[in-house]
């Protein structure tokens, strides 16, 4: 199935042309219609495609209008709906709730484009027209709120997004194995209410007893009345993440209903990712956004390379345990070697791959052998606190791609952009990936993510100690120094995560001082769905240690601990100034070295800043000068005036 611009049928027309009557699915996506492998959409109808089953999309229909979900027609299997790339909230607002000006998803780059909570408004604009219909939702946002989870835009613990968006089944994770198992079942007339026994799906029934060997959650009611029952309910679910060892997990609702999620998908073996990479894909935006300026995220991975899935760095404010598992999954250098030289054939090409990587670019291997048949330990992580003895670390496979693709004809630079895991490169004895990455990869800078400087709030993030990073940074300067090269590093830094107070935000503060280094950009804490930190932030609870935790809810307070990370931006000095005295560290503002900031240049400049109940006291040194000050300054005026006064009299 294709049309003469090789995409996928978006109209009716289109579908005519093709000589189909009926659709087989329906792919709805809160994104523009861009035919690459880095878009989910773009996977799942391609992947379906090649299983023999046409399939049509529908890209940002308008919500207001309840025909805009009938331009295509009645599909014979099902609709598949997903928001995006990106959770339709993430997407729309930053962390301080204001809503985005663009949407780098959308043609143009316009924003408000697609509803709030997308995959739910889409479903119930299809269950609206189509009553019996099987719905299928996935994508990051259904992945993400498959079960009882605390929404931070609403400040509320909602049901999971099964039940809101009155869809049959949600394929969860990276879906490809789920989606095909689901549209054959449907194939063969079983009807969506039965389907209840593929991996990576997520299920409602009334009838629980055919089960064995699960686990069941905390109720929903029970969790909304007791935040611990959550921190309890979303441990066991992080500890059944993985293929080979997770249960079936079982979460009762009101009136009998449970929601039941099967174990993940298993991981796509090499030559099922070269396969799915494989695919016809038209590598860009559908041709109807030329006029509009084209799909701006297009930019960003048209010249990219994506190698791996899966992360074993188990950072707590990041959702890809959740979503892509912690099992490593990779494509082979042959299949990465071809999409290479399809992209040095684009009109575009500059001679420079901008990245070659996935969530963790350095992850090529699996963190141990135990993982191919017994899957990721439960209750230990593989890097944090500690490494894990058993953790197997070698970047020979990644050494020997890099080589490979730098070598191709009209290669000029081959730049590793994903995330670095430094930690791990760290405990690699060969220093030669280390040397190479250095003296080829970088364009100028790496940026690393080593979040804060704190123990206390990296114990919390899931991140390394400190003195981790700083054999890093020695050792990336030496290298450097070694080569001849003037190459930065831009480290990452988070304000806000759970267990960081404003003694910690100082803290972090004076690091950068000492480095020289203010940051341009600071990232405040954003909790997202399905994350531990997020489950932090809302009970107040560790998951793991089931011990209290810090948390930075007050916005005034969350301005500070950013502030304090630019705090050499003029704009930030209240804050900044505010923070310190919080903290006790007024031993920070002065004229030494080592201060944050400088004191006022007038004393009733300080005196304006002061809170009213210390300067009408008159406790503080400081307010006594600033009230007897001030008391001589009336005192010159009211002279003044009255001589004034006196003068005009005389002249009268």
């Amino acid at each position: 199935m294709s049309l003469a611009n090789g995409f996928l049928p978006m109209t009716a027309e289109e579908v005519r042309e093709l000589g189909i009557s009926q659709l087989d699915f329906i792919y709805v996506t809160g994104d523009a219609y861009v035919d690459h492998p880095s878009f989910g959409h773009a996977i799942i109808t391609r992947l379906l495609q090649s299983h023999g089953y046409t399939v049509g999309i529908i890209s940002q229909p308008d919500w207001k209008n309840d025909d805009s979900i009938t331009v295509l027609g009645t599909p014979r299997l099902g609709f598949l709906v997903s928001s995006g790339n990106m959770d339709s909230m993430v997407n729309h607002y930053y962390v301080s709730k204001k809503h985005r000006d663009t949407d780098a998803y959308t043609p143009g780059g316009r924003p408000y484009m697609r509803p709030d909570h997308a995959t739910v408004v889409y479903s119930n604009l299809i269950r609206k027209k189509y009553k019996h219909i099987p719905i299928i939702i996935g994508g990051i946002e259904a992945s993400l709120r498959r079960m009882a989870h605390y929404d931070y835009w609403s400040d509320s613990f909602k049901r999971s997004i099964l039940l809101d968006s009155q869809a049959d089944i949600i394929s969860y994770g990276m879906g490809e194995k789920s989606i095909v198992e689901i549209a054959d079942a449907l194939n063969s007339g079983i009807a969506v209410k039965d389907i209840s026994f593929i991996g990576g799906t997520v299920y409602k029934t009334k009838d629980i007893s055919g089960l064995y060997d699960y686990e069941l959650l905390p109720s929903y009611d029970g969790m909304v009345s007791d935040k611990i029952l959550y921190a309890k309910s979303f441990k066991i679910q992080y500890d059944n993440t993985d293929a080979f060892n997770g249960k079936t997990l079982v979460e009762p609702y009101p009136n009998g209903i449970y929601i039941v999620q099967n174990v993940p998908q298993k991981p796509l073996t090499m030559q099922e990712m070269d396969d799915v990479y494989a695919l016809p894909y038209q590598r860009t935006f559908h041709p109807s956004y030329e006029a509009l300026g084209g799909v701006p995220a297009v930019s960003e991975i048209k010249f990219s390379l994506i190698s791996n899935r899966g992360c074993f760095g188990g950072c707590n404010f990041c959702a890809l345990t959740f979503h892509q598992g912690r099992t490593i999954q990779v494509r082979s250098h042959e299949s990465i070697l071809e999409e290479a030289k399809l992209i040095t054939q684009d009109k575009d090409f500059k001679g420079y791959i901008h990245d070659v990587g996935g969530p963790t670019a350095n992850f090529r291997e699996p963190s141990c052998q135990k993982q191919l048949h017994a899957g990721v330990c439960k209750h230990r992580q593989c890097l944090c606190p500690k490494p894990c003895p058993n953790l197997e670390v070698t970047h020979s496979d990644y050494l020997s791609l890099l080589r490979k693709l730098r070598g191709l004809p009209n290669v000029k630079k081959v730049f590793v952009r994903s995330g670095i895991r430094f930690d791990y490169l760290l405990l690699d004895k060969d220093d030669t990936f280390f040397r190479e990455l250095v003296e080829h990869h970088i364009s100028g800078q790496l940026k690393v993510a080593p979040e804060h400087i704190s123990d206390v709030v990296l114990s919390k993030m899931g991140k390394p100690e400190n003195a981790v990073y700083e054999a890093f940074t020695e050792k990336y300067r030496r290298l450097n120094q070694k080569m001849g090269k003037n190459q930065f590093l831009v480290p990452y830094l988070m304000s806000s995560h759970p267990g960081s107070t404003i003694k910690e935000a100082v803290a972090l503060a004076e690091y950068l001082r000492d480095i020289g280094y203010m940051p341009e950009q600071v990232q405040d804490f954003y909790p997202t769905p399905s994350t531990m930190s997020t489950v932090m932030y809302y009970t107040g609870i560790d998951p793991v240690t089931m011990k209290r935790v810090y948390v930075c809810k007050n916005p005034h307070e969350k301005a500070m601990q950013r502030a304090l990370i630019q705090y050499r931006n003029p704009k930030n000095y209240d804050l900044v100034q505010e923070a310190l005295k919080l903290a006790g560290r007024e031993d920070l503002i002065g004229f030494d070295k080592r201060c944050l900031i400088k004191p006022r240049r007038r004393a009733e400049e300080g005196f304006r800043q002061m809170p009213k109940s210390q300067n009408t006291k008159g406790t503080d040194n400081f307010s006594k000068k600033c009230n007897n000050m001030s008391k001589r300054k009336e005192t010159v005026k009211r002279t003044k005036k009255k001589t004034i006064r006196n003068t005009h009299k005389k002249k009268s």
